[in-house]
């Protein structure tokens, strides 16, 4: 599974990247990419002249493979096309002095664009005779939103028609996959004839592409393109240069440089496995899920997972872990002294169980996952460990080989006393809230890294605000999920309550038949009879069901494919409760509809608790 070397020359444009023109190449070498894309707001901005530029990408490591964008080039006015030319030299003059021969020319998306294709031409190889007697050369891009060229075949067209040396095609993956243009008529295009690659993901959106392309885009592998594809095609038409990354995103461009620049290399790297069919692709199993409590809420922890049936198996020899399990399922308690607040509860890690644990971990490495320090005494299984940008630490471990077994450092433990079995049997998904300027990478990693799925991706209002989810699988038979839950806006000081809520979604046969089980004082969520009134209206219930259901405090949805019957725990100290979930027939994703009852449902315990 490991990867394999890197076999193209990885660039970034500058635009993707915050900061000032000097963190931005700082970042990019940091990062481990070759060159540059220079945009030119970030060289007008900067207090470095072209020349002192050069010289630090130099001394970074780093070439300038393009400089860009050069707008409205063409003109129905012919007085203003040679206005244009004059222009278009004297950025010559700069790109001499930068040391970069390759210019970057969107079609024209103002109101003198040339309709006619052969003007075009004739305009596209005027200016390539211009950047021929310079030493230079232009790749023209169709722009989505251009005004006469906006499909990248009408961009061919027009290059294969200037027919000039000095004249290429640039594409662009958003320009071209938002239109949902064909890629098969690449196969037509010589590949000495691409001068240049950007690439960029995006979720898919329904509204104007200019806006969507300005704000939206997404590094590769964390959108919804099949970027994979995409490449492939570019590649067989015969395109050598550079990967490039040209990625307009409000929040990368708000972000510590150096990390997003890691992102996007990591970003890339997960792209060339892809075409080598490198990403991972063996089953995994969950292992355990940690939590992390502090003494304070230790006890609660406890009851919890005792009421739904739990029962404390195994003690770890050396730190203060406890496995408590229930059929397949192991849940591990972790004692933490140093959390920054007395309630602290967290989703710490989660252990996959895989015949390859080191295969993953060497996948990771080469996405440039840092593997997660840790201290392991004489005798313990060293477990190789990566930490997820969502802060969970990811254990790749192995019960078949004993060295890699995370039971080995535990000793076996029959308490009197064992909780009544819930029926609980296998672990659904666990929901985590992704730090706000790592959501998107987080995306990244548990596709590239655990080769997961997008199963769901939606939005949803909360009391405070509206929420985005990401719902991603592993291949069945595992089929465990990892849910992205986080605010969509970065919050602000009203944030009452649960600001980063986690939860494991425990899998049960007969939901109604586990919450019977369950001790009084289990802490069920108290769900408000306004639900129930109206879930009834929305899918004409019997009163029975309805009842039934209200007593127990489920909640219920249904689709074309099946049923999703769940109910919920109280937030356990800070964050973390549990769900307890029953799916019937084919039912995928989550009812998300469902969400906002919950999270004011525990708004309102957690108020009734404080005035208690």
């Amino acid at each position: 599974m490991t990867l394999t070397p890197n076999r193209h020359v990885k660039t970034i444009a500058t635009v993707c990247l915050s900061g000032t023109l000097d963190d931005k190449l700082v970042a990019a070498a940091h990062a481990g990419f070759d060159g540059i894309e220079l945009f030119e707001p970030d060289l007008v901005a900067s207090t470095s002249s072209p020349a002192e530029v050069r010289k630090r990408c130099e001394e970074l490591g780093l070439d300038i493979v393009l400089y860009q964008p050069f707008r409205d080039l063409d003109s129905t006015d012919r007085e203003q096309f040679e206005r244009n030319l004059i222009r278009l030299d004297r950025k010559f003059d700069v790109m001499a002095e930068l040391g970069v021969d390759l210019i970057l020319v969107c079609s024209n998306a103002s109101g003198d664009a040339v309709a006619d294709i052969d003007e075009l031409a004739a305009q596209l190889r005027a200016a390539g005779e211009l950047a021929e007697r310079r030493g230079m050369r232009i790749a023209y891009e169709a722009l989505a939103w251009g005004r006469t060229v906006d499909l990248w075949q009408q961009s061919w067209e027009a290059v294969r028609r200037a027919d000039h040396p000095a004249v290429g095609l640039c594409l662009d993956s958003f320009h071209i996959l938002s239109r949902s243009s064909t890629m098969s008529e690449l196969a037509d295009v010589p590949g000495d004839k691409i001068f240049f690659l950007q690439l960029a993901d995006a979720p898919h959106k329904d509204m104007d592409v200019l806006q969507w392309s300005r704000h939206y885009r997404l590094f590769p592998g964390e959108g919804a393109f099949d970027l994979v594809a995409f490449t492939a095609a570019v590649l067989d038409a015969g395109y050598r240069g550079p990967l490039s990354l040209e990625v307009f995103n409000d929040v990368f461009r708000q972000s510590s440089p150096v990390r997003t620049a890691i992102d996007a290399v990591r970003s890339l790297g997960a792209l060339e496995a892809g075409l080598d069919h490198a990403l991972p692709r063996q089953r995994f199993d969950v292992a355990f899920v940690e939590l992390s409590v502090t003494p304070t809420n230790l006890t609660t922890a406890e009851h919890a997972l005792s009421a739904l049936g739990f029962a404390p198996s195994a003690t770890h020899r050396t730190k203060k872990v406890t496995a408590w399990t229930q059929h397949d399922v192991t849940i591990l308690v972790t004692v933490v002294t140093d959390a920054a607040e007395d309630d602290s509860t967290a989703i710490a890690a989660i252990g996959f169980d895989t015949e390859d644990p080191t295969g993953f971990a060497a996948t990771a490495e080469g996405l440039n996952v840092a593997a997660l320090p840790r201290v392991v005494r004489p005798g313990e299984a060293d477990l190789p460990a990566v930490a997820a940008p969502d802060g969970v630490s990811v254990f790749f471990v192995s019960a078949e080989r004993a060295e890699l077994d995370w039971r080995r450092d535990f000793d076996v433990e029959s308490p009197a006393g064992v909780a009544a079995d819930a029926g609980l049997t296998a672990i659904d998904h666990v929901s985590v809230t992704a730090p706000f300027d790592r959501y998107d990478e987080s995306v990244l990693f548990y596709r590239s890294v655990l080769g997961m799925r997008t199963e769901e991706v939606a939005e949803y209002p909360g009391p405070y605000g509206l929420v985005r989810s990401h719902l991603l699988r592993a291949p069945q038979p595992s089929g465990f999920g990892v849910a992205l839950d986080g605010p969509l806006l970065r919050r602000g000081k009203w944030t009452p309550g649960v600001q980063t809520p986690q939860h494991i979604a425990f899998l049960t046969d007969d939901i109604v038949a586990a919450l019977g089980a369950l001790p009084a004082d289990a802490p069920i969520l108290r769900i408000p009879d306004n639900y129930y009134v109206d879930l009834q209206a929305r899918l004409d219930l019997t009163d029975e069901f309805v009842d039934r259901i209200r007593r127990l405090n489920i909640l219920y949805d249904r689709s074309a494919d099946g049923e999703y019957l769940h109910a919920y725990t109280a937030v356990i100290g800070s964050q973390v409760y549990f769900e307890i979930v029953e799916r019937r027939g084919d039912y995928r994703g989550r009812p998300l509809a469902d969400a906002p009852v919950r999270m004011a449902a525990h708004v309102a315990a957690r108020r009734a608790k404080a005035h208690f």
